[in-house]
């Protein structure tokens, strides 16, 4: 699975802006397949990116390397922001509360958060009716908006990763997603997504295509 040839990385002009993200001929294999050939992109602060590609494209591929949670076979990334990562899976313990989760995984990522900061995560997603009840009672859709909350609680500036992420999502919670996406791309972060929110028609874009 390699890169269109035909489709480059595009990106918003940035004069002499020194980029948050480096990707260099970047090579990575699954198993023995090639499944991202020589990519290299380069990606400012403020900046939406997004990810396309038939399934099996290598998207999901891509983040998960730029999110250190799949080597390289060769070439190079270069990350000058924290890297979050929100997966195609919610990574949601289910036998603990939403609220529960998202104090752990702050923790986890050395985070530093206060009880107030966790409730304006979780109003973000309009979660903390449900956030006190394990997760594995959830819906697919409240785990999804659990799992975004986790957002609301990262580092600012920081580079998002997201993974269709507005999957089980209902029109109003896809509308506090681009939201939120929008205000962080404001205030100095950059996101990078497989995803088909309606923002993305004006974003940048990363064409994936299936290698022969």
């Amino acid at each position: 699975m390699t890169p269109d040839r035909n489709t480059q990385p595009s990106a918003p002009a940035s004069g002499t802006a020194v980029p948050c993200l480096e990707i260099d001929a970047l090579t990575v294999l699954r198993g023995q397949r090639l499944v991202i050939d020589r990519l290299t992109h380069r990606q400012n602060r403020g900046e939406l990116c997004i990810l396309t590609g038939a399934n099996g494209a290598g998207k999901s591929t891509l983040l998960r390397s730029i999110a250190e949670r799949l080597p390289a076979e060769s070439g190079h990334i270069k990350c000058h922001l924290p890297r979050v990562y929100i997966g195609h899976a919610d990574g949601l313990a289910g036998a603990i509360s939403g609220r529960k989760n998202l104090q752990s995984w702050a923790a986890v990522n050395d985070i530093m958060v206060t009880g107030a900061d966790i409730e304006q995560a979780l109003a973000g997603f309009d979660a903390a009716r449900f956030a006190d009840m394990p997760v594995q009672l959830l819906s697919r859709g409240q785990r999804r908006r659990l799992a975004l909350a986790r957002l609301l609680l990262a580092p600012a500036p920081s580079l998002w990763l997201l993974d269709e992420p507005n999957t089980g999502l209902d029109q109003d919670n896809q509308t506090r997603l681009e939201t939120a996406i929008a205000a962080h791309l404001l205030a100095g972060g950059a996101v990078m997504a497989a995803t088909h929110i309606e923002m993305a028609r004006s974003a940048a874009t990363i064409h994936l295509a299936i290698g022969l």
